[in-house]
């Protein structure tokens, strides 16, 4: 099937649509469920279509990489399909062949909590078809009894021992396995904005489009899980080609999770703690440098040497019944070097709100309200507003003040296999410059998943 889109034509809409009707024909009817037997082999598939605008706002300057201040449009496409395969027990092997395409707000610069998480930085008007995902799971029962595993996007139906340990390697997103959310990690379903959707201060290993190869073990005991991972950091910031000298250049993370009961109501505490170590600036190099020439600072004068990245994240999920749940998230990172593969956030505050829409007869519809609040290290705030330009951020001046994201969404059940939502974000302090802003996004999400 051959797609085509211009950046707002209707034909979008009929895509989507027309792959929602492929869902409710391909999916069981209501009360004939699949069997809950072990899946041999599966075949999930999902799309999403984002629109985003944004009216003018008042801005006192703006630099090369400011949020254009002008009223703009902004829209991204993505669909996967899942495939999955038990070549031997505990074995299970997964291949997600991608398509994306997009055009971002402003090139995807002057934010911090960027509006769309399903905007990639590789995104253009052209759509392009890549491999998003190929990697080997081995499960080991380590006994406890046994839970049910349901069927579902790399996942296989089946029964796995309640303590077990999980090697999972290959080509796959660092958060498919690390700071995981019942109430916001979906820019598909849930929350859109990147600092609610995971710890903005989370700096992971990622191409461009968020993928990258690595290995990692997770150790499941009663309550209790740990996790570990090695992924391959990219060449170059923020670019598509990785580096594949996995023991010199890598992103290491660690993250200890505990489930809870609060008042007879399931819960899970997350911590985390990632390390990078690879070739990038530091932003006081940076600053030294122009001290001496009298040039503005720039960080693409000082990549020179390996250098090492640090930082750690609390992440709290807690249902308060069974159509309520609350997140919060809070992250740190030493803001000493470059933003290398995320986003341009040193330090982060989020929370919010989830709800389903069982109490007015809407049990698959959904209601989210949430908040952060995004900040940057000393050195980081001194480098921008001597004129230095990040990745993403960069104003030539900057009168800082921490970064303010407010997202609300309702997601409408549209049938079997679509629902529309309708969100809204306001950000005061776009990129952190109090000369800017305040913004509001309003976004349409369309989405299919069978």
């Amino acid at each position: 099937m051959r797609f085509s889109f211009a950046l707002f034509a209707p034909r979008h809409v009929a895509h989507f649509f027309g792959l929602a009707a492929l869902a409710a024909a391909l999916l069981p009817a209501p009360g004939h469920a699949e069997s809950p037997e072990t899946e041999d082999w599966n075949a999930k598939f999902q799309a999403t279509y984002v629109w985003q605008g944004k009216r003018a706002f008042s801005a006192a300057y703006s630099g090369e990489h400011s949020l254009s201040p002008d009223k703009a449009r902004s829209y991204s496409f993505t669909a996967t399909a899942m495939l999955g395969w038990r070549p031997w027990d505990g074995g299970e092997l997964y291949f997600n062949p991608e398509a994306a395409q997009g055009l971002p707000l402003s090139n995807l610069t002057g934010l911090g909590g960027f509006t769309n998480g399903e905007m990639a930085r590789s995104s253009g008007p052209t759509l392009k078809f890549y491999r998003a995902r190929l990697f080997l799971r081995q499960t080991w029962g380590l006994g406890g009894g046994q839970e049910a595993v349901e069927s579902g996007p790399n996942q296989l139906a089946g029964s796995v021992d309640k303590n077990r340990f999980v090697l999972t390697a290959g080509n796959l997103s660092v958060l498919d396995l690390f700071d995981s959310n019942a109430y916001s990690h979906d820019p598909r379903t849930q929350f859109m904005n990147w600092s609610v959707m995971t710890h903005g201060a989370y700096d992971y290993a990622a191409d461009s489009r968020g993928y990258s190869w690595g290995i990692a073990g997770e150790w499941y005991a009663g309550d209790w899980v740990l996790r570990a991972g090695r992924f391959i950091q990219p060449d170059q910031p923020n670019q598509q080609p990785l580096d594949l000298r996995i023991f010199q250049h890598y992103g290491d993370q660690i993250e200890l999770e505990h489930a809870h009961t609060l008042g007879g109501q399931p819960g899970k505490l997350r911590l985390l703690a990632f390390r990078n170590r690879t070739r990038m600036s530091r932003y006081q190099d940076a600053l030294d440098l122009a001290a001496r020439t009298g040039q503005v600072p720039s960080i693409d004068a000082v990549r020179s040497g390996v250098q090492v990245k640090s930082g750690v994240g609390l992440n709290l999920e807690q249902a308060l019944s069974d159509d309520v749940g609350l997140f919060g998230r809070a992250s740190w990172a030493d803001g000493k070097t470059e933003i290398y593969a995320f986003t341009e956030i040193d330090r982060s505050l989020s929370g919010g709100v989830l709800v389903r829409g069982t109490a007015w007869g809407r049990g698959q519809d959904s209601l989210g309200l949430a908040m952060a609040r995004n900040g940057l290290s000393r050195v980081h705030r001194n480098y921008l507003a001597a004129g230095g330009m990040g990745f993403f951020i960069g104003d030539g001046r900057l009168s800082y003040r921490p970064e303010q994201v407010y997202e609300a969404f309702y997601n409408l059940q549209l049938a079997r296999a679509a629902w529309v939502t309708l969100d809204w974000q306001h950000i005061r302090n776009p990129a952190y410059n109090a000369d800017r802003g305040p913004v509001n996004v309003i976004s349409a999400r369309l989405h299919t998943e069978f």
